[in-house]
């Protein structure tokens, strides 16, 4: 009965731990965790694979007015081109080469060399990721701010990013290098910050690549996750910074410009 009594105690984080534990299992693999390349290419593959969906979405634009309503440009030109596309892919991956790719590998040899055999309970992995979230939120808005009221940072770094008028997926990573690297630097510094299990790093990593994608696609599609959730910009909000130069600082949630007067209505707003 005692031992009984005991697994049954111990059921709740045990079930919450085995629903994770093949997958870390299966990816625990030292060689790949801790290899000094592992932060960059991780980044880069992760956002070209995310956009592939929105690149099918500009091509079926040619021929699709459904596809064509959806797009926030509706009417004021074509999706970008696929030239559009290999040029932009062309010069993240020159930024990732000679710049992303040194540092990161350099900081992710000061990493511990030891991993955890357990995985994390599915409460613990949602909690990490959510606090990841909302710290980087709070990183890149301040920093953002600062890029945009600082005349020489805005002109050496943030600049180029504003490029793009009318953004596309691929778009949201084609930036100086040191913009680059100082966003994969915010997103390193909250997983380290909150104490991340590197299974819940990962995944928030991921989401990272996944909302910015989101925000820079040029769609306000019907699934969007700004339409599910009333506290995040979307596209819609995004795209209107790129558009004013101005407002919607935060690259996620609305909460920080709101509170610092610094939110311009989307169109979401009123459709």
């Amino acid at each position: 009965p005692a031992v009984m009594n005991a697994s049954l105690t111990a059921s709740p984080v045990a079930r919450g731990e085995l629903v994770l534990q093949p997958m870390w299992d299966l990816l625990r693999v030292e060689e790949v965790l801790l290899s000094p390349v592992l932060p960059a290419s991780y980044a880069f593959l992760a956002h070209v694979l995310l956009c592939l969906p929105y690149l099918a979405l500009d091509a079926l634009g040619a021929v699709s007015p459904q596809v064509r309503l959806w797009r926030l440009s509706a009417g004021s030109g074509p999706p970008p081109t696929l030239r559009q596309w290999f040029l932009c892919c062309g010069r993240i991956l020159r930024a990732y080469l000679t710049s992303v790719l040194p540092l990161t590998a350099l900081l992710q040899g000061l990493r511990s060399p030891e991993l955890p055999e357990r995985a994390p309970s599915c409460g613990q992995l949602l909690l990490e990721v959510s606090a990841c979230l909302l710290l980087f939120d709070t990183f890149f808005f301040a920093w953002h701010l600062c890029l945009h009221r600082t005349p020489w940072l805005y002109r050496n770094i943030h600049q180029l990013h504003h490029q793009h008028r009318q953004p596309f997926a691929l778009s949201a990573q084609d930036a100086s290098a040191a913009e680059l690297l100082s966003l994969l630097l915010l997103a390193m510094a909250s997983a380290w910050l909150v104490g991340c299990h590197p299974l819940s790093e990962a995944v928030f990593h991921l989401l990272n690549t996944w909302l910015a994608v989101e925000d820079h696609c040029g769609y306000n599609l019907p699934w969007a996750l700004h339409r599910l959730l009333p506290f995040m910009g979307g596209a819609p909000y995004h795209q209107d910074h790129h558009v004013l130069y101005r407002g919607n600082y935060a690259p996620y949630f609305t909460h920080w410009d709101r509170l610092f007067g610094t939110y311009c209505p989307s169109v979401k707003d009123t459709s």
